[in-house]
């Protein structure tokens, strides 16, 4: 059986709370707060899973702190 390369977590598209807090240095249950509010723009929704786009999260990071 072949072996599933990992991958690292700067090289994914999208990331699990989990890996998203280890990410931002952000405690999982802020993120799922952020990802409670009405048309949130980094969660993608797969079925009852949630994950974050990795990019709309640093985009929205990055705006958040320049407020």
């Amino acid at each position: 059986m072949k072996e599933i390369p990992k991958v690292e977590i700067k090289d994914k598209l999208n990331l699990t709370i989990r890996e998203a807090a280890i990410y931002s240095n952000i405690g999982i249950n802020k993120i799922e707060d952020m990802i409670r509010r009405p048309n949130c723009p980094f969660v993608l929704y797969i079925g009852r899973k949630k994950l974050i786009k990795r990019n709309e999260f640093e985009k929205y990071l990055e705006k958040v702190i320049e407020l």
